[in-house]
């Protein structure tokens, strides 16, 4: 855990600006807008092998570079699209990621049309409540549980791709599906009332 100059207790993984925002503003809160599930579903799948950091740097060219996330749009790119993403400096161009990408919009589309909302879908790994952890150090944190195995099974067969279990363990961390921050972060007990 980390202290910063307000000698606030962080997760360690909280470094710099960036991060420190995002860890004290975001990550955990339990998140129910599609819009915001959705972003972060891509997100997550972009960073795949890649540091967060990388992704939190281009999270705003993701934002432009996919008409702020809105998956009917994103769901309707065509080859030529696909092709001006992959030339985009400010994304991750990777190929399979920016397919991926568009097949998720898709099936994420589905899944709205199937549950009402991808929330109401998403949030069933967890019986619709976040799942409230109590690790100590960072060393206890899983990368996968039953949990996000279960759901990684499921979006695979729905279509989705770029969701292994480690994919969706850390997507369930960053929209509160679960609650990660140490027992010791200044986070931890705001966000597990």
């Amino acid at each position: 855990m980390k202290a910063n100059s307000t000698d606030l207790v962080r997760c360690g993984w909280a470094r710099n600006d960036l991060s420190i925002h995002y860890h004290d503003e975001e990550w955990g809160v339990p998140a129910h807008d599609d819009g915001v599930l959705f972003e972060f579903l891509i997100l997550e799948g972009a960073q795949a092998g890649l540091s967060w950091d990388t992704i939190l740097k281009k999270r705003e060219n993701y934002r432009a570079a996919l008409d702020d996330f809105n998956a009917q749009r994103v769901a309707r790119y065509d080859s030529r699209k696909i092709q001006a993403l992959l030339r985009d400096p400010g994304i991750v161009r990777n190929r399979l990621k920016i397919a991926a990408t568009v097949q998720n919009a898709k099936a994420f589309l589905a899944v709205q049309k199937e549950f009402g909302s991808f929330d109401r879908y998403i949030w069933q790994f967890t019986g619709g409540r976040p799942r409230i952890n109590a690790w100590k150090s960072m060393k206890q944190v899983p990368a996968r549980t039953v949990e996000s195995d279960a759901m990684s099974k499921d979006l695979k067969k729905r279509g989705f791709s770029f969701v292994g279990s480690t994919i969706c363990y850390a997507f369930m961390q960053a929209v509160g599906i679960v609650n990660d921050h140490l027992v010791g972060c200044f986070r931890y007990d705001a966000l597990r009332d």
